[in-house]
């Protein structure tokens, strides 16, 4: 029985608004609590006050121990996927060009109790990819999976986008997703297995006003990954896209600021091409990536899963 007063306390674990399941080792330093936490449980040991010592995964998360790369994984929904890995036990390679949100991620990350590694450079460079994808190896052990997030907006009819902006964003975009996968693949065939992810977009699903640029390219993610889940599927390597409607990041106020218009005022107006009301949230469609890249989705390659509030649909 715990001491009167000791009985009960709020996980302070990352992301965590769950109730203990169970106190114990109630005594002199106080009660160990569990909570649901994302396969982690935080051990708060309590003196005269509250003195969180860490993280340990007791309760094994659906990745514990499986090495996991993102590109893109200093902002949206590159950064929320790489906690979501995290939160389930797997050690995780953040790759991103802008060194600055790199870092702010790995100290956000940190600050929760996780330990990422980061690597800088460009996922359209083949020597900057295959350094990093050597150092994700060499750091993590295996790669187990492949979150291909990286991606830039170009906006604009054929008239206007020009011929460097067309080819930046294919190098990014497309060619990103063709390079990151050609350097990882060979050591997933080696390990006997992997699984794919790559971010398109339900703007490669069907055509846009203003952007054919990106479109095309989303479009040709949608299709890269079919013709990779065909190549490699006799290999147990599975692979998948999700395909996010409009969701709150850098790029939704990106898209704001270069048609003019306040934030308040854009969000509004896609709210209502969404037949779900509202715009999505990073974290959504980091857990249908999680999904997809899990063993729950052990019968599932080549799909093109919608993360878009329904727009599609329409």
């Amino acid at each position: 029985m715990c001491p009167e007063g000791k009985g009960s306390q709020v996980c302070q674990g990352p992301s965590c608004s769950s109730t203990p399941l169970f106190l114990e080792n109630c005594g002199d330093e106080g009660p160990m609590i569990i909570c649901i936490c994302w396969g982690a449980y935080t051990k708060l040991i309590r003196g005269c006050g509250i003195h969180p010592t860490g993280l340990i995964h007791l309760v094994k998360g659906k990745f514990y121990g499986r090495g996991v790369i993102v590109t893109g994984g200093g902002s949206g929904i590159g950064k929320a996927t790489a906690e979501r890995f995290l939160e389930e036990g797997a050690h995780v390679a953040i790759l991103d060009s802008s060194e600055k949100n790199g870092r702010a991620a790995l100290k956000e990350l940190k600050a929760k109790g996780y330990e990422p590694i980061l690597l800088i450079g460009d996922v359209s460079d083949s020597q900057d990819v295959r350094r990093m994808v050597k150092g994700s190896h060499g750091a993590l052990g295996a790669i187990d999976v492949l979150f291909n997030n990286a991606g830039i907006l170009v906006e604009g009819t054929v008239e206007k986008v020009s011929e460097e902006q067309w080819d930046r964003i294919m190098d990014v975009n497309v060619k990103g997703v063709f390079l990151m996968s050609k350097a990882v693949i060979p050591i997933m065939i080696g390990q006997g297995k992997g699984a794919i992810v790559n971010n398109a977009s339900c703007s490669g699903l069907v055509g846009d006003r203003n952007a054919i640029a990106y479109n095309t390219s989303k479009g040709a993610v949608v299709l890269m990954t079919k013709c990779l889940a065909l190549d490699y599927a006799q290999k147990n390597i599975r692979v998948n896209c999700v395909c996010p409607g409009e969701i709150e990041t850098p790029m939704f106020h990106q898209e704001a600021r270069s048609r003019g218009k306040p934030i308040a005022e854009y969000r509004k107006e896609l709210c209502e091409y969404h037949p779900i009301g509202r715009l999505g949230v990073p974290r959504e469609v980091a857990n249908a990536v999680l999904f997809l890249a899990s063993d729950d989705a052990s019968f599932i390659t080549g799909a093109a899963f919608s993360v878009d509030g329904g727009y599609t649909c329409q």
